[in-house]
């Protein structure tokens, strides 16, 4: 297992994409979706842990239209003003192209098996429930996305397997949002919804502020459950 570049092209441009290898030679691919600090530490550390459970991950730059390269953390109060600059500049659809053109370039790569899932936190939560609607993913998992309230109306195309996460204190997902996802989704044949009561926004980051290890622990546990029942 090792991380690597990746450049990745469409038609509006390339962008860069870390990738982790796991040890087989052919494995399912996991494509990570990242939260408002780029492709930083917390993204390829999830990769690395991805292709240690035998899956080929990648992880895109998704921020690349903005600015290519984007590595913050959570730490200071400048980097969280930058994290909502970008958050307020990101578009929702030009980013799941992005996604798409992801799947489709490590879909291709000699070590995928040709199954494709995807796993996204926060705004990436929210990129992986619109990957699940939007591509041709096999599977996917959102951790504590926001906004996803306001596009259930494409609920109707998800015909993959889709598990969301949800953070039943997120200060950025009050109470009528998680109760509209609920209302909306609960009966959804395609879709698993697991509530963490007591935990707040980024209760999976390491070194967040909200981190909990033991629901961090059991919502991982889940994702790789999900991964080998749908990845195989």
């Amino acid at each position: 297992m090792s991380g690597e570049r990746l450049t990745i092209k469409t038609p509006d441009g390339e962008f860069s994409a870390y990738v982790a290898r796991p040890k087989a030679a052919k494995a399912p691919a996991v494509v990570v979706i990242q939260e408002i600090f780029g492709v930083n530490a917390v993204m390829r550390e999830t990769a690395d842990w991805l292709a240690g459970e035998g899956y080929l991950a990648i992880c895109p730059d998704l921020f690349w239209r903005i600015e290519p390269g984007i590595d913050i953390t959570d730490q200071s109060e400048a980097e969280w003003k930058r994290a909502f600059e970008l958050f307020n500049a990101f578009k929702a659809e030009p980013g799941v192209k992005d996604i798409a053109a992801t799947i489709a370039a490590i879909r291709a790569d000699p070590g995928c098996n040709g199954k494709v899932g995807a796993v996204g936190y926060c705004l990436g939560g929210l990129l992986a429930y619109l990957t699940a609607a939007r591509t041709d993913v096999d599977a996917s998992v959102s951790y504590y996305g926001v906004s996803i309230d306001t596009f259930l109306g494409e609920a109707g195309h998800i015909k993959k397997p889709l598990t969301l996460n949800i953070a039943g204190k997120d200060e950025f997902v009050p109470p009528e949002a998680q109760a509209a996802i609920h209302q909306a989704l609960d009966g959804h044949p395609k879709v698993t919804i697991h509530d963490y009561p007591g935990r707040n926004h980024a209760f999976a980051r390491k070194g967040g502020e909200h981190y909990d290890a033991a629901d961090a622990a059991t919502a991982n546990a889940r994702t790789l459950a999900f991964f080998k029942a749908n990845l195989g």
